[in-house]
C-alpha cells in the first residue's frame, strides 16, 4: 500500500520530479531500445530526466572496455555497430549504479539473467519504481510449471512490471523503419507514460491491459518461428510455411485459453500478435538457425555460437519449458506444432518428421 501511494504521488505530481529511466541490458534490442528511448528523454524533457543509464556487461573489445567505446563513441559496436546511440544514453558496468535513481526500468536481457539480476537489485531500487519488461521467453517455475518473466521481476523486486512486445527486428528498428508494438500494462495511469517514453513516428505504440496475453504471445512465437525455419530448410515451400504459421497461432491462442485465460482474442491481432509472428517466421533468428540446423545438421548449439555473435535462441528453450509444463498435465496432444519443435531440437525426431507430426492437428479434426 505505501508503494502505491508512492507511485500515485509520482504520477499525479510528476511535474515536480522528472520521471528516470534505467535500461537494463545493452544487446543488439537493448541497443535499438537505447536509440529510442534516448531520443524520447531529450523530446520530452519537460517529463524525463535527460540522462538514461544503459546497464552493460562489461566485456573487452578489442583491448577496451565495451562501456567505455560505447561512452566515448556513443555506439555499441559489438551488439548494434553502425548505429549511434544518443549521447544522453550512458553505459554503466554495475546495474545497481546503472539502476538505483530509475523510476522506470526497462529489462531487455535474456531470461536466464534475470533471477540473478533481481536478487542483486532487491531493496537497492527506489520502491516507487515501475518494471517494463522487453523479454520474450519463459522462465521454469517448480516442477513443470513455467513463470512469466514480468511476473518473477514482480516477486523478486516488490514491483509492477508491464510489458512490450511486437514485430520488431532490432535492426531494422534501428535503421528507424516503420513498425509497430504493443504494451501490456494494467495501470491506466502508466500506460501513457511509458508510451511517451517509447513511441516515436516510426515506432507506433498501443497499449492495452491483457498483459498475459500479450508476453505470452511473444514467447510462444518463437516456437513456431523454429517450426517455419524447419520448413525453408527441407525447401518445402511457402503453402507449407503459412500452413505451419496458421497451426502456430492456433496453438498460441489455445496456450492462452487454457493457462492464462480471461484474455480477449483481439490481443492476437495487436503487433504482439500475428504481426510479431509472422516477422518471427520470415525475418527471425529463430528461423534463421534452424534452417540452418536442417541444411548443416549441426546443433543448435554450434550454430548459435557461429551465427548469433554471441546471443542465445530462445525458439529451442522456450519449446523445452512449454513442453515439460505439457507433459506435466497430459496436454501434450493438443499442441502437435510446440511438441513437435521441441523433439526436433532435442534430436528426438528428424526435422523431416514435422509434417508428420501436425498432419491430423487438432484444430484440422474439429473441422473435419
Amino acid at each position: 500500500m505505501i508503494n502505491f501511494i508512492r507511485r500515485s504521488f509520482v504520477l499525479f505530481f510528476g511535474n515536480m520530479s522528472k520521471t528516470r529511466i534505467c535500461i537494463v541490458g545493452s544487446g543488439n534490442w537493448g541497443s535499438a531500445i537505447a536509440k529510442i528511448v534516448g531520443a524520447n528523454a531529450t523530446k520530452f524533457s519537460d517529463k524525463f530526466e535527460e540522462k538514461v543509464t544503459m546497464y552493460v556487461f562489461e566485456e573487452m573489445v578489442n583491448g577496451k572496455k565495451l562501456t567505455e567505446i560505447i561512452n566515448e563513441t556513443h555506439e555499441n559496436v559489438k551488439y548494434l555497430p553502425g548505429h549511434k546511440l544518443p549521447p544522453n544514453i550512458v553505459a554503466v558496468p554495475d546495474v545497481v549504479e546503472a539502476a538505483k535513481e530509475a523510476d522506470i526500468l526497462i529489462f531487455v536481457v535474456p531470461h536466464q539473467f534475470i533471477p540473478g539480476l533481481c536478487a542483486t537489485l532487491l531493496g537497492k531500487i527506489k520502491p516507487s519504481a515501475v518494471g517494463l519488461s522487453l523479454i520474450k521467453g519463459f522462465a521454469q517455475g517448480d516442477g513443470t510449471n513455467i513463470k512469466l518473466i514480468s511476473k518473477i521481476i514482480e516477486e523478486k523486486l516488490k514491483i509492477p512490471c508491464s510489458v512490450l512486445m511486437g514485430a520488431n527486428l532490432a535492426n531494422e528498428v534501428a535503421e528507424e523503419h516503420f513498425c509497430e508494438t504493443t504494451i501490456g500494462c494494467k495501470d491506466k495511469r502508466m500506460g501513457p507514460i511509458m508510451k511517451d517514453c517509447m513511441q516515436t513516428p516510426n515506432f507506433r505504440v498501443t497499449v492495452v491491459e491483457d498483459t498475459e496475453a500479450v508476453e505470452v504471445c511473444g514467447a510462444l512465437k518463437n516456437i513456431v518461428a523454429c517450426a517455419a525455419g524447419f520448413v525453408d530448410g527441407l525447401a518445402l515451400g511457402d503453402n507449407t510455411k503459412a500452413a505451419v504459421i496458421r497451426l502456430g497461432l492456433m496453438e498460441m491462442v489455445r496456450y492462452v485459453d487454457q493457462f492464462h485465460g480471461g484474455s480477449k482474442i483481439n490481443t492476437f491481432f495487436e503487433s504482439c500478435g500475428v504481426a510479431d509472428l509472422i516477422t518471427t517466421c520470415y525475418g527471425g533468428r529463430n528461423r534463421k538457425v534452424s534452417e540452418a540446423f536442417v541444411k548443416t545438421g549441426k546443433s543448435i548449439e554450434e550454430l548459435e555460437k557461429e551465427m548469433l555473435n554471441g546471443q542465445k535462441l530462445q525458439g529451442p528453450a522456450t519449446a523445452e519449458e512449454v513442453n515439460g509444463m505439457l507433459k506435466g498435465c497430459n496436454s501434450t496432444d493438443k499442441f502437435p506444432l510446440f511438441t513437435a519443435v521441441h523433439r526436433i531440437c532435442a534430436k528426438e525426431l528428424k526435422p523431416q518428421d514435422l509434417i508428420d507430426q501436425i498432419r491430423n492437428h487438432p484444430e484440422h479434426a474439429a473441422r473435419q
